[in-house]
This record gives structure tokens, sequence and C-alpha cells, in this order.
């Protein structure tokens, strides 16, 4: 069953996904997961230290999430949409409150792509300038105006042409954002930390800066904080770590707790003004839907009754301390290790050799991935309820895979 399942995957869904699993020990089919951990069908147990690129703050299946979904299935799964929704209604209220000062509006999709689409055609219906600056590095999904925001030729190359107007500045460059702004820009969009480009921090000052250079040139500010958001960094939102309220914020990830696929871009009220004159300007058949609106609603309350941005304040500097410690051991290896909260990246000298860690943990039971942007990365980003003595088999892993690989290269050059 498990290699029929591995072989429908090769042939009908994506041949070259196969070889890179296969190529990283990953040729598994999963069958069941609970908590911070997963089976796979022969029986063997991994620790997810991936957390499906940050979305699983609440581990697989919260049981306070999946009770939500299960009552809302018995109640009705889908709206109509001629009728209002009440907990849709409900969790763009939770929203209003929860997020930075001045974002009162929501429009709801199904990811964090579709966010992001919806934020640049709220930016360039309410500025009426086309332009939009992005940054070197940045990730904002696959859909086609949002690869236009994520600079990376390998995805953007077989696509093209792409959205017209777009710029890009290095991140975390104040002065190259400044003289990229011009009279046809009508927003920028940044990541509190970039995800796929490396698990970037910026400088500190960098958001601030951005914020009051937008408002200085009448310009939106879209923080894209679908992989930040709710409380992965150790704060709720990546922008609360400098005070800031950007006119645009889009969330997805972990807002469905785990259970539910689920994008939102909030706003402030005069952004979303479109809508009035015009309803039906950006829409979404299953966007917001009942039960993805009852798994975000639990999700929400989880997150601050069980005070997980602090539990991934203090859990993140465990965790990178003990990376600390194995650079340490192992410097020609890993060059740098970085992050906030349990937004953890490990950059290593060459990306081969962090696929080699890769594979290498897998065989020891812990999941992990490389960043999307940047292959060097190794990303650790654990469910946000995971205790020290999950860090601690994590960094065991890690350190045996180390060791591993250290092995193999030396084998290689004799």
């Amino acid at each position: 069953m498990d290699l029929d399942a591995f072989a429908l995957f090769e042939r009908h869904i994506n041949p070259g996904l196969a070889g890179l699993l296969r190529f990283t020990g990953l040729d598994r089919v999963e069958s069941h997961a609970e908590g911070p951990y997963v089976w796979d069908t022969q029986g063997k147990r991994y620790l997810d230290f991936l957390g499906l690129y940050g979305a699983l703050n609440l581990g697989h299946r919260h049981p306070r999430v999946v009770e939500a979904v299960k009552r809302q299935l018995d109640r009705m799964p889908m709206s109509v949409r001629v009728l209002v929704s009440e907990p849709t209604a409900r969790l763009a209220a939770k929203l209003a409150e929860i997020t930075p000062e001045g974002l009162e509006m929501v429009f709801f999709g199904n990811s964090g792509a579709e966010a992001v689409e919806a934020a640049i055609k709220l930016a360039r219906a309410y500025t009426g300038k086309p332009g939009i600056i992005t940054t070197q590095g940045g990730f904002h999904g696959k859909t086609l105006g949002a690869l236009s925001l994520t600079p990376k030729p390998e995805y953007q190359d077989p696509a093209r042409p792409l959205l017209p107007g777009v710029k890009v500045v290095p991140y975390g460059d104040l002065k190259a954002l400044e003289e990229a702004l011009d009279e046809d820009t009508g927003a920028v969009i940044v990541e509190p930390v970039q995800g796929e480009g490396g698990i970037r921090v910026p400088p500190e000052g960098y958001l601030r800066g951005v914020r009051e250079l937008t408002r200085e040139k009448g310009v939106l500010m879209i923080a894209d904080e679908v992989q930040t958001g709710l409380g992965r960094t150790g704060r709720l939102f990546g922008v609360d770590w400098e005070g800031v309220s950007p006119d645009l914020m889009t969330l997805a990830k972990a807002l469905g707790g785990g259970v539910m696929p689920i994008g939102a871009c909030v706003g402030r009220r005069e952004v979303f003004e479109v809508f009035k004159g015009n309803p039906l300007f950006h829409s979404s058949t299953f966007g917001g839907n009942p039960l993805a609106a009852a798994a975000a609603l639990a999700a929400i309350e989880v997150t601050l009754e069980e005070r997980l941005p602090e539990r991934a304040l203090e859990l993140g500097a465990y965790l990178m301390e003990g990376l600390k410690a194995l650079k340490g051991r192992h410097p020609h290896l890993i060059a740098d290790v970085r992050g906030r909260g349990l937004m953890v990246g490990v950059e290593f000298a060459d990306a081969d050799i962090g696929a080699l860690v890769v594979a290498g943990m897998a065989e020891r039971g812990v999941l992990t991935a490389f960043g999307l942007n940047n292959p060097k990365v190794v990303r650790l980003e654990p469910p946000l309820i995971i205790g020290k003595e999950h860090v601690d088999e994590a960094l065991a892993a890690f350190s045996e895979a180390l060791l591993a690989t250290e092995k193999a290269l030396e084998g290689l050059l004799g």
C-alpha cells in the first residue's frame, strides 16, 4: 500500500518532487498524526520540526480545534453565501480585536497566496497606483500576482509575463527602499521575518522605518504575516516586535489551527471602501467558510489561552542555544544559526550539505526542510506546543546527522 501510494503520487501528481523525496529518504506515505508527531504507513514515528512550513502552531489534530470543526460540520459546513455566516462574522470581529490598532476589516480566502492577491487588488484600488515594491528573498505565494512579488527566477521565468510595476529592493535596506519609492508606487510588501528566504531577521528598526517611509510617501504598507503570524516569532504578530501597525496584513497557515485551510487579508477601514460601491469587487466561493472559521476561532482561543507566543520565545531561545553549540562543534559545516521565537534557520556552507543533514534527520525520525528561496538554510518551525524534551530529541538527531554528514564528506574527499 505504501509503495502503491507513492507510485501513484509520482505518476499522477509530481514526479520531480517524488524524486526529491526519494533522495532525502522521505519516499514514505503518511498514516496519522497527533501533537508534534507523525507516523508513516510502515509504523515509523517522526517528530515534526517542519510544522507544515509554520502552519502547525498547535500541532496535529489539536482536540479543541477538531471538536470545533466537528460541531460546525454537524451544523452547516458550507455557507450559501446569500445569507451571513455567523462563525465567519465572529472570526472577522476577533481578528479586528487582536491585530494591530486600526486593522478593522477582513477579506477571507483559502490560503496565503489568496490573501496576498486580495492585498494587491485592494492596494491598487485604494491608491490608484499600480506599483508594488517587494524584497529580495521575499516569498508571497505562487499564484500569478503573488508570484510577481516572489523574485525567484526558477518560479517566475516559466510563467512570464508577470504583473507589471513590481520593483525589488534588498531586504532590511531602508535607503534602497526610499530610493525605489516613486509616484507610481502604491504599496510595499514585507515579511517581518523572511521565511523561505532563509529565516532572515531584519535589522532593528527596519519595520518602523518601512512604516515611516510609506506613511510619509502616502504608500500602503502590507505586512505578510502568513508565516510569522499567531505566535510563531514569540509575539502574536511579527510586526509587534516594533509596535508597527501596517495598512494591510495577510494571514493564513496557523490561522486554520492545523485542521482547515484559511487565508485572511486584514486592513484599515478606508482601504476597504471599494467594497461599498462594489461589494463583489473581490470574492471567494469557499473563503472563510463556516468550517474554516470555526477552526480559526478555536485556534486563536488556544493560542491566547495557552500563551503560545511566550512559549515560542522561551523554547526558541533554548533551541537556538543548542544549535549554536552544534555550530561551535561543526564550524566548517554550519555558517550561521538565526531566528526569532520558534522560527529558526541553520545556514550551511553548501546546499548539498544541508540536504544531507535533512536526510539524516529524517532517517533519525525528525522532519525538517530547506527554505524554498534559500536551499542552504534548513528551517526548524516546530509546533508551539512542544516541550524541552522535544527540542532535546531534535537536537540529538541534528547532532547525529551532522556527524554522519561529516563522515560521508570525509569519505568523498578520500
